[in-house]
């Protein structure tokens, strides 16, 4: 495997402002232009929290910003186990973890009051909590005794129906106390949004809540509703979600497991998105959607085929000087450059006709080949895994010769190499299908991307690319596949 210089400069300054992007150059809050999010700004900070059986000793106050967890604040507790956490600038609103010498942690909500405290004890940190002047953390704490009971009631009878058949009598009467207590946790967490709407735990709560299923639609249809509602009781506007889990978890699941992997609908899901944002100008849920998105589809770094086509729309269409408010110019301009260089050579479009010098130094295209499919395979004569894959196309192609001489061509291109070692490469490897070489690189720069060599695509009887970033072993079913949709 080897990357070119300029392919390994591209993938460098990408990910470094990518990953600049997401979230490390706003740690302290630079973030381009403000929001609106009718939250109030905190004054200050005094929070006490007292942990019977704990002692004098180092606690931690640990903050999250999505799937990142940093030390925030470390105060000593006294004898009796209290600390107090104060300060005249607030925390950042989010979700903190209150960790103790033994490791053992306790949440905490803060937002705009941040003056309130906590009670609890070393040997039960969740049900012996007791809250004072915080909605928030009364809210939590007895949603946390709440969901605890409702697992305790809920899981016995989960797992005795997986041990019964459908036509044992207990069954039906067991669904039944699954279904009642699924009902009173629904009702229970309607009326904890009715009494709440505005709060910060309900924001939170809801967030991370899955949309109803719709029992009269086709399996397929249900699929396509749920993902299509998965954001609809999340609050885009209200970045203190952003500074606890569910951002994070949500997005994963959302393109992960609820996104078929096709270019397509990974772009479509992004899309769809974007567009439950109130307003991507400076909004940080915009940044870190798209910045995740790019760095998740980064051809690198998946094993997607054509990523290239998720990434190019990605840049071409978000990362523009207009919309990628976090970004400078030069870094915009290069991202630009590298989506450019993609472009040409997604699924779907027609193959780039490549006019090479072959061996004999006569001018010879891709299209010169008349076989109803051409593999275009480049390489690298010092690349080790060419040195393996090289062989088993040589082998290949000459099955191919023998079995069905006019099926199927290759057009094979040497990059970032000498002629001389290309030709001894050639020679070397037995290589008689049709061989090109360009020192410049012209012939072939915004034509068939290559990230690592050996790059493999396939063109089929129309001239479009119809695989691409396969293994050669691979290519003997992409070409079968093909023939049967075309029949």
């Amino acid at each position: 495997m080897k990357l070119s210089l300029s392919k390994k400069f591209g993938t460098l300054l990408l990910l470094g402002f990518l990953s600049c992007g997401i979230w490390q150059c706003n740690a302290a809050g630079d973030s381009g232009e403000s929001v609106a999010t009718g939250v109030a700004e905190p004054e200050n900070a005094d929070i006490t929290i007292t942990v019977a059986g704990m002692g004098a000793d180092k606690v931690l106050l640990v903050g999250m910003l999505n799937d990142q967890q940093f030390i925030v604040d470390q105060m000593e507790s006294d004898a009796n186990g209290m600390v107090h956490f104060k300060h005249d600038e607030p925390y950042k609103p989010g979700m903190y973890f209150v960790v103790l010498p033994s490791n053992a942690n306790f949440q905490v909500l803060i937002s705009e009051d941040q003056t309130f405290s906590l009670q609890t004890n070393i040997n039960d940190l969740v049900g012996a909590m007791q809250v004072q002047e915080s909605t928030d953390n009364e809210l939590l704490y007895q949603n946390l005794r709440y969901e605890a009971d409702y697992q305790r009631r809920l899981q016995p009878i989960t797992s005795q129906l997986k041990n019964l058949d459908k036509s044992n009598p207990s069954f039906a009467q067991l669904e039944a106390s699954r279904d009642a207590l699924i009902e009173e946790r629904r009702q229970t967490l309607d009326q904890l949004f009715q009494n709440h709407p505005q709060s910060f735990f309900v924001k939170f709560k809801k967030a991370g809540q899955n949309p109803a299923i719709h029992p009269e639609l086709s399996s397929e249809d249900q699929v396509t509703y749920y993902r299509m509602e998965f954001w609809d009781d999340v609050d885009l506007s209200d970045p203190r979600l952003m500074a606890t889990p569910v951002i994070y978890n949500k997005l994963k699941r959302y393109f992960e497991e609820l996104t078929p992997q096709q270019p397509d609908s990974i772009i479509l899901s992004l899309e769809r998105l974007v567009a439950k944002i109130p307003n991507t100008k400076g909004s940080e849920y915009y940044k870190y959607f798209v910045n995740w998105v790019a760095l998740a589809y980064e051809p690198t770094k998946t094993t997607l085929m054509d990523a290239e086509a998720v990434f190019v729309h990605m840049i071409q269409q978000h990362f523009t000087p207009e919309r990628a408010f976090w970004s400078d110019s030069a870094n915009t301009y290069a991202l630009q450059l590298r989506a450019a260089e993609m472009a040409n050579s997604l699924i779907n479009q027609p193959g780039p006709n490549v006019k090479a010098p072959d061996i004999n130094g006569q001018l010879r295209a891709v299209y010169d080949l008349k076989a109803p499919y051409i593999v275009v395979y480049l390489y690298n004569p010092d690349c080790e895994h060419c040195q393996e894959q090289s062989p088993v196309l040589v082998n290949l192609y000459q099955r191919w010769q023998a079995q069905s001489p006019s099926l199927v061509d290759v057009y094979a291109i040497a990059v970032d190499t000498e002629a001389d070692l290309w030709r001894a490469y050639v020679a070397k490897t037995g290589m008689t299908w049709t061989n090109v070489f360009d020192p410049t690189n012209k012939a072939i720069y915004k034509t068939y991307f290559v990230n690592v060599t050996p790059e493999v695509y396939v063109l089929g009887p129309d001239r479009k690319i119809i695989a691409k970033n396969l293994n050669v072993d691979q290519l003997e079913e992409v070409i079968r596949r093909d023939q049967e949709k075309r029949k």
